[in-house]
């Protein structure tokens, strides 16, 4: 029983599932360090007293900042976290994942504190080491929930770190709307400071919760191994069943060391569980999700629906935010159920869709935007309700099952190196699509040597639209349906089949899977019917 609910690995086995959900699901409360962030930061530029102390004055512009500091300032994080990410697999294989978790929200504290000064430096500074704490902790949280849930809830579990990011965003919205309109430098110092809330408790919650038994094992931790298992699977550590569990878990384990040795290397050796594609892959569809799009509308939301004429930017924000955490609470239910690679190519088709129809109207409609004296309020109607569909589409899809798929494509014995390498990818993509974003946008640099811009507009929507034309490309080549399945039978999967074939793979694992776990209750029956006579 490898890890796995039922006894066929991917997660423990359980007597109390509400147990072992609620612990393995906390760790996912790290989603809101980042998608606090990425929802604050796009609020708080847009913010006077912000402006004020950090900007420019034009008498024609008024307060502004120009673009290359807007876009330092939005994307420095991401390269924090890139950095981040790529440090936390040393970091999870030295310190653990709990541990690492927890040092992690440290960091993270650190970054936060400095933003609060009226530096501009110290700010930027502050920036960077945040971001290096949500790295860490972007790639560590998947890590742990995938090797601590159960296996048939698997994708539920890893996908409320997706639920979080958006609870994230939508509690920053609610808490800069709140601000926003304070005289001094409270209405964007309260924001940032929430953020120590998230990572306090978080830290908090690690420390009781118990470390990763495939953590344990890796290091021939024996013992504690077995004391983890016991609290995950509400058993003794010395029951049947957590050895049982122990005994297979170390199994696997020797099994995928031993093919994976060579460091990073190993990470792209095409041998037998084809590690090479699995990493490419990993990194490839953190890529592509970024190039959906989705940062534009969170990290310069608030910013673009001004620049669009549309009254209450704030407000329209927070709605965004509870369309995105409503639909991914919904999104991730599905994950099970629909499976993960049927969803990607739903949610790619959905978003190209909605994204082309807001670029449509934006360049057929009239003015969208506020530059001239009459906006086309019919439009805007528009650009807002498809702007929803298209969030809806992400949150259910791209957004949560990237990260379960994450957390479970990648053989135990390079995990860690390949989720690292994955996520990494995720963050250097954020970082060029942040910085870049501005620049393809806006009509000016304002204040930037003069150079123009290259004033897209709601245009950038039609390339983003094609990017998700290359999503759902990709997703049909190269990701397979693991719905079901333990992360040792993915292993299987990736061994004996084909990225086309893997659903029908997946049916005769599962098939040859529930007949042995009859025949074994079968069996098991008859010993204790067999023992009961004997007894009499």
């Amino acid at each position: 029983m490898a890890g796995g609910a039922g006894g066929t690995g991917g997660g423990v086995s359980s007597t109390s599932l509400l147990w072992a959900i609620i612990m393995s699901a906390f760790a996912g409360f790290g989603g809101i360090l980042f998608g606090y962030d990425t929802g604050t930061i796009g609020g708080v530029i847009a913010m006077d007293d912000w402006l004020h102390l950090f900007g420019k004055f034009d008498p024609t512009l008024n307060w502004y900042i120009p673009t290359n500091d807007k876009s330092l300032v939005v994307s420095i994080l991401s390269a924090g976290t890139f950095f981040g990410a790529l440090l936390a697999s040393p970091v999870g294989d030295t310190l653990g994942r709990k541990w690492g978790l927890v040092a992690s929200c440290m960091v993270f504290c650190l970054g936060v504190g400095l933003q609060l000064d009226t530096s501009w430096a110290v700010f930027i500074v502050g920036r960077v080491i945040a971001g290096f704490g949500v790295g860490l902790v972007s790639c560590l949280v998947p890590m742990y929930q995938s090797e601590c849930a159960p296996k048939s809830i698997r994708g539920l579990i890893v996908g409320l770190y997706q639920l979080a990011i958006t609870i994230g965003a939508l509690l920053a919205a609610v808490v800069l709307n709140a601000t926003k309109d304070r005289p001094n430098h409270s209405s964007w110092r309260i924001p940032i400071a929430v953020q120590f809330a998230w990572a306090a408790i978080l830290a908090g919650g690690m420390i009781l919760l118990p470390e990763s038994p495939r953590y344990l094992l890796l290091k021939n931790r024996q013992a504690d191994a077995r004391v983890a298992l016991g609290r995950l699977m509400t058993a003794s550590p010395d029951s049947p069943e957590v050895e049982a569990e122990a005994i297979e878990i170390s199994t696997a384990l020797a099994v995928e060391k031993e093919a994976s040795q060579g460091g990073y290397l190993a990470c792209f050796r095409n041998n037998e569980d084809r590690n090479g594609l699995r990493t490419w892959t990993g990194i490839m569809m953190q890529g592509w999700q970024q190039l959906t799009g989705i940062n534009f509308i969170f990290y310069y939301g608030t910013t673009f629906f001004q620049q669009a004429g549309i009254k209450n930017a704030f407000v329209i924000q927070i709605v965004c935010d509870v369309v995105n955490t409503v639909m991914t609470l919904f999104g991730i239910q599905l994950i099970d159920r629909v499976g993960r690679r049927r969803l990607l190519l739903i949610g790619a088709a959905g978003m190209c869709f909605c994204e082309f129809i807001v670029a449509i109207v934006g360049v057929t409609a009239g003015r969208v935007n506020g530059e001239t004296a009459e906006v086309n309020i019919a439009a805007q109607r528009v650009l807002i309700a498809f702007t929803c569909f298209y969030i809806a589409f992400f949150a259910t899809s791209w957004g949560p099952v990237i990260w379960v798929l994450t957390g479970e494509l990648f053989p135990l014995g390079v995990r860690a190196k390949s989720m690292s390498l994955a996520v990494a990818s995720n963050w250097l993509w954020n970082f060029g699509i942040g910085y870049a974003t501005p620049y393809l946008v806006n009509a000016s640099t304002f204040g930037v040597n003069g150079v123009r811009a290259a004033n897209l507009g709601v245009k950038v929507f039609f390339i983003w639209g094609g990017t998700c034309v290359g999503c759902f490309v990709f997703t049909y080549f190269f990701i397979p349906e693991t719905r079901g399945l333990s992360l040792e039978q993915i292993d299987i999967l990736y061994r004996e089949s084909t990225i086309l074939g893997s659903n029908a793979k997946r049916h005769e694992i599962l098939s040859q899977n529930k007949t042995f776990s009859n025949t074994y209750h079968n069996e098991k029956e008859t010993v204790d019917h067999d023992s009961e006579k004997a007894v009499a």
